[in-house]
Parts: structure tokens; C-alpha cells; sequence
């Protein structure tokens, strides 16, 4: 009877394990079919040519500081928040990195169609655009709320050109948009400096009338 049970145990292991193995295959064979369409459709020498602009933009978070000090020199009632914000896209591209040293997966490789930019590492997770530019997005509507949308569809843009120039796998892309929004959120930002008070309108004091 205990032999049975411990067949049967043995037996449900290798099952899970089994489904398990079978999961992340799919998951990965997903990963590439879809970064071997992005990279393969849709390059048009216009679009190629945006595309790698965005990428050469997104490095270092340069767009994002860019923006930040903008903000700031054109905003004085923000500057403060402005300016921690502009920092957060640095700050993330550092996190980044650690992550990415400690899982050490390496770039992508399609023989026949290699990446189209350069990178300054071979490591691939999680991508440092996604997470700085989702970072440096989310940080700077929380300055600007009414500039949300247009900030995220920058962000979008950088984040869809990883794959499409054969950089990144879409799930370094996807790991880097959560952590850059986990660091977006949680981005300390001092508080808005009070609009200046407006001065009291003196009342116009008519000129006294001659006396007869």
C-alpha cells in the first residue's frame, strides 16, 4: 500500500513537472514567433528609420531628463517635482541593470535577420528602454495628469521598437514596462509649491471735488 502511494506521488509529480515544462515551452516558442514578426514585417525604410530613432532617443533615458529639465525650466510651480522626476529614468535604467545581471539571459538571434541597432550589453532582461521610459512616463503624469496620454504613447512607441529592431524578446520587453511602472508609482515626488497669493487691488480713490 505505501509502495502504491509513493508511485502515485512520484507519479503526480512528473505530471506537474511534466505541464510545467510544457508551459514555458509555449511560452517561449510564442516569444519568438512574435519577435520573428516584428522583426520580419512591417520595415518599411520610413518606419525603420522612426523606429531607430526612438531607440537612439530611449538610450540612457536621454529623451526622458530631456523632457524632466523642460518641464522644469517652463513650469515653476512644478520645478521641484519636475526635476525628481526627470531623475527617475536614470534611477530605473540602474535597477535595470541589476536585474539584469542577476538573470542573465542573452540578447536575441535571427541569423538571417540581425538586430538593427547596438546595445552596450549582451543582456537582454529585462529591457532597459521599456523600463525607463515606462518609469519616466508614468513619474511625469503624475506631475502632468492631463499629458498621460501622449507620455504613454511615447512610452508605447520605444517599448514596440525593442522587438521590432530585434534588440529584445517582447518578454523583456513586457518585464520591463511592469518594473518601470512599479518605479514610476513609487517614485518619491515632493509636493507642488503653492501659487503665489494674489495682491490685494487697491480701490481707485476718486479726486476730491473743489469746494464752491
Amino acid at each position: 500500500m505505501l509502495g502504491r502511494l509513493k508511485r502515485e506521488k512520484r507519479s503526480r509529480r512528473a505530471v506537474w513537472q511534466a505541464r510545467g515544462t510544457n508551459a514555458l515551452q509555449l511560452a517561449g516558442d510564442l516569444d519568438q514567433l512574435v519577435l520573428r514578426g516584428l522583426r520580419t514585417r512591417g520595415h518599411a525604410p520610413a518606419a525603420e528609420g522612426a523606429m531607430k530613432a526612438l531607440g537612439l532617443a530611449g538610450e540612457y533615458g536621454a529623451i526622458w531628463i530631456a523632457l524632466g529639465l523642460a518641464g522644469a525650466a517652463s513650469d515653476p510651480r512644478r520645478r521641484a517635482r519636475w526635476g525628481a522626476a526627470a531623475a527617475v529614468a536614470p534611477a530605473a535604467i540602474v535597477v535595470n541593470f541589476a536585474v539584469k545581471k542577476a538573470v542573465g539571459r542573452q540578447r536575441p538571434v535571427i541569423t538571417e535577420h540581425p538586430a538593427l541597432a547596438r546595445a552596450p550589453s549582451k543582456l537582454s532582461f529585462p529591457s532597459a528602454h521599456a523600463t525607463s521610459s515606462v518609469a519616466a512616463a508614468v513619474a511625469y503624469a503624475r506631475v502632468r495628469p492631463e499629458a498621460k496620454a501622449p507620455l504613454l504613447a511615447l512610452a508605447a512607441a520605444i517599448c514596440l521598437g525593442r522587438p521590432y529592431l530585434g534588440m529584445h524578446y517582447p518578454s523583456d520587453v513586457a518585464a520591463g514596462a511592469l518594473l518601470g511602472f512599479a518605479l514610476g508609482r513609487l517614485a518619491p515626488l515632493p509636493p507642488e509649491s503653492a501659487a503665489p497669493a494674489a495682491q490685494p487691488v487697491e480701490p481707485a480713490v476718486e479726486p476730491a471735488e473743489p469746494a464752491p
